[in-house]
């Protein structure tokens, strides 16, 4: 296996924890139970979650109405972001 492909299969794995996560917590504010941490999902999201989190604030309508959450979100893509295209501009 390439580590191109290793390195989507394990963004694919992260994205799909976060996206559950996104769905957990939404649930767990809308029955008014202990919430996931915002540390925790910014952490999923630095680990490579991002995509997860974009599609789960869409999909689930969630942190929508904090732009300082979605802020940090968007930093965090950013840098996955350039991260990749350097990564693959190497060579």
């Amino acid at each position: 296996m390439t580590a191109t492909l290793t390195l989507a299969c394990l963004y694919a794995l992260v994205s799909v924890t976060t996206l559950v996560a996104f769905g957990v917590d939404k649930r767990r504010a809308r029955l008014g139970a202990r919430r996931i941490p915002e540390r925790t999902l910014h952490a999923l999201e630095l680990a490579g979650g991002w995509p997860g989190a974009l599609i789960g604030m869409q999909l689930f309508r969630h942190k929508r109405r904090k732009p300082r959450y979605f802020g940090v979100t968007a930093l965090i893509a950013v840098a996955h972001v350039g991260a990749a295209i350097a990564w693959l501009a190497r060579g």
